[in-house]
C-alpha cells in the first residue's frame, strides 16, 4: 500500500506520548497499530474501554493522508472528534465529522481541511458514503485507511443490524483501496466471520482481548412504579452521573421534565432535537 510504513516502535511511543499524553500501550494495542501501520487489514474485538480507539487514531495521526472512519452514531462521532481536538489542539480541523447534523457551509469548510491536508481523521455515518457527491469527493482524498467502528452493526446475526453497513465494501472499491479496520466490542465467531466475509478482509490479522469486566455490575429489578423507581435510585447515588435510555423520544422529553421537577439535573437527548440544541446538550453532559 502506497500510504503503508514500516513501524518502529520507538517512534510510535514517541507520537503515543506526544498526541495522547501516555507512557505505555494497553494490552494488544501496539501489536494492532504496527500491522496496520504496515498496511494490512486488521481485525479488532475488545471490551468497551479497552482503548479501541486509540488503535486507529494513532495512526492516523502518523501516516500520510486522512483515515475514514466509519461510525453509527453522531452523538459517537462529535465525541471523539471533540476528544481528538482537544489532545491536538493547535489544530481543530484535524478532526471532523460528515453526517447529516451540518449545514452546506460546515460541510465545505470539512471538504476544504480535507483536501488541503489538515484533517487526519474525518468520521462519516454509513449513509453518508453512498451519496453520491461525497463518493466523489472521496475519491479525490489521499486515504490512510478505512476504520469500522462498532462493526457488528455489519452482520445480520449481531444485536444491532445496519443494512447501510453491508455497502461498505462496495463504497470502498468505489472510492479506492486502503487497508481497512474493523472494531468491535461485542462479536460471536459467527458475526466475526460476517463481519470479515462482508468487508473483504478475510485475511485480516485478529486481535481479541479478554472480557473479564470486574469494575461493571449489571443488576436487573422488577419494575413497580418506574418514576418513582428512577427518582429514588438517583438521590440514592448522589454526586452521580448517568444515562436513561427510552423507547420513545416523547418518553424522553417526559423522563427529563419528571427528573428536573423533582431536582435532578437532566436534559433529553434524542435525534428528533435541532443539531445545536441535540450538540450543547451532549457537551454538557460531558462536561458534567
Amino acid at each position: 500500500m502506497e500510504n503503508a510504513m514500516k513501524a518502529d516502535p520507538s517512534r510510535l511511543h514517541v507520537f503515543l506520548k506526544e498526541f495522547f499524553g501516555y507512557d505505555s500501550f494497553k494490552g494488544d494495542q501496539e501489536k494492532i497499530i504496527c500491522n496496520l501501520l504496515e498496511g494490512r487489514n486488521t481485525f479488532v474485538l475488545m471490551p468497551t474501554g479497552g482503548g479501541k480507539s486509540l488503535c486507529f487514531q494513532l495512526p492516523a495521526l502518523m501516516m500520510k493522508g486522512t483515515a475514514i472512519v466509519i461510525s453509527p452514531l453522531i452523538a459517537l462521532m462529535k465525541n471523539q472528534v471533540d476528544v481528538i481536538r482537544g489532545f491536538v489542539s493547535e489544530k481543530t480541523g484535524i478532526a471532523h465529522f460528515l453526517n447529516s447534523s451540518l449545514n452546506k457551509a460546515q460541510i465545505q469548510e470539512v471538504k476544504a481541511d480535507v483536501m488541503s491536508g489538515t484533517t487526519k481523521l474525518l468520521y462519516v455515518a454509513p449513509e453518508s458514503l453512498t451519496k453520491e457527491d461525497n463518493l466523489d469527493f472521496l475519491k479525490e482524498t489521499d486515504i490512510s485507511f478505512y476504520a469500522v467502528d462498532e462493526a457488528h452493526c455489519i452482520s445480520e446475526w449481531g444485536h444491532d443490524f445496519r443494512p447501510e453497513y453491508r455497502r461498505i465494501r462496495e463504497m470502498v472499491n468505489r472510492i479506492g483501496p486502503a487497508p481497512i479496520m474493523a472494531l468491535t466490542a461485542t462479536a460471536t465467531p459467527k458475526v466475526q466471520n460476517d463481519i470479515q466475509k462482508s468487508l473483504g478482509i478475510m485475511d485480516a490479522a485478529v486481535f481479541k482481548s479478554s472480557f473479564n469486566r470486574p469494575n461493571l455490575c449489571y443488576e436487573v429489578r422488577d419494575k413497580v412504579d418506574p418514576d418513582k423507581d428512577i427518582i429514588r435510585y438517583i438521590k440514592q447515588n448522589p454526586g452521580q452521573s448517568g444515562i436513561i435510555y427510552c423507547l420513545s423520544r416523547k418518553k424522553v422529553e417526559e423522563v427529563s421534565n419528571l427528573l428536573n421537577i423533582n431536582g435532578i439535573k437532566s436534559l433529553p437527548y434524542h435525534a428528533g432535537l435541532d443539531a445545536k440544541t441535540r450538540a450543547d446538550n451532549q457537551d454538557a453532559f460531558l462536561m458534567e
